[in-house]
């Protein structure tokens, strides 16, 4: 009887103070953070901060991880990553190093990139231009056989793209396929919740950066772990071997 009024008691306390949920660090911007540890090695393209303070970075002259899918909730910061390695280039890289595309559904999201250099333009999801854009990229990739320049295709929503045209969806697919290995490097968001509706696409990815999920069911299908719980990530989380590495994306201006 007392084990269970101190359980009562227990439960009723945690209802008056709840725990505190997991507090984002307050990171400084990412000029800062890049003037801190540039120059980068060679050809190392910046994704954020791990939890230990390190830079996460991604080799553009390897093409082995192939496609990255960043994968998470609504509201879940996956514009935001992919803005923050946009602006990464532009700090890093010149023009004739490293350029990049975006497509999206939202162009108004991106008014703060229209100016710059490494951009190579904004594309506005099902125009006509975006479906030049992809058939563009599988020629250049097709004709790159040793140039040093790499182009990263920056799309803001898989399943927006899967309902192109048949051969846009087929370009697309190519570039997933091949496209790493010709320096054509593709990060594509795509909601949690639908990735059920897209089991066929999620196998061209085999990296996959995770923002927060709270379903298991979802986090189960995208991770391939039972045990791994993504609804209490700070930010963003990377497979490191079997474990999850936490990481930040900082802001930018």
């Amino acid at each position: 009887m007392i084990e269970a009024l101190t359980e009562l008691a227990q439960e009723k306390q945690a209802d008056v103070n709840p725990p505190l949920p997991k507090v984002q660090p307050v990171l400084p911007a990412l000029t800062s953070i890049l003037n801190q540890i540039t120059p980068l090695p060679q050809h190392a393209l910046f994704l954020g901060i791990a939890e230990d303070d390190l830079p996460v970075l991604l080799n553009l002259s390897y093409p082995i991880p192939g496609p990255i899918l960043i994968v998470g909730d609504e509201k879940s910061d996956k514009t935001l990553l992919l803005q923050t390695i946009a602006r990464a280039v532009d700090l890093t890289y010149a023009q004739n190093e490293v350029q990049y595309a975006v497509v999206t559904q939202y162009p108004d999201e991106w008014k703060k990139f229209y100016k710059d250099q490494n951009n190579n333009f904004l594309y506005q999801t099902g125009d006509y231009n975006t479906k030049e854009l992809l058939e563009s990229l599988v020629t250049w990739a097709h004709r790159n056989k040793g140039e040093q320049q790499s182009v990263l295709l920056l799309i803001d929503d898989l399943e927006a793209m899967t309902k192109l045209d048949e051969q846009a969806t087929q370009n697309l697919r190519w570039l997933l396929l091949r496209g790493t290995s010709r320096r054509v490097w593709t990060f594509i968001t795509l909601n949690a919740k639908r990735a059920s509706h897209l089991k066929e696409w999620l196998e061209f990815f085999h990296t996959r950066l995770f923002a927060r999920i709270e379903n298991s069911d979802n986090a189960y299908l995208l991770t391939g772990n039972r045990d791994a719980s993504l609804a209490d990530l700070n930010q963003f989380a990377m497979r490191e071997n079997d474990k999850l590495l936490g990481f930040y994306a900082p802001s930018i201006e």
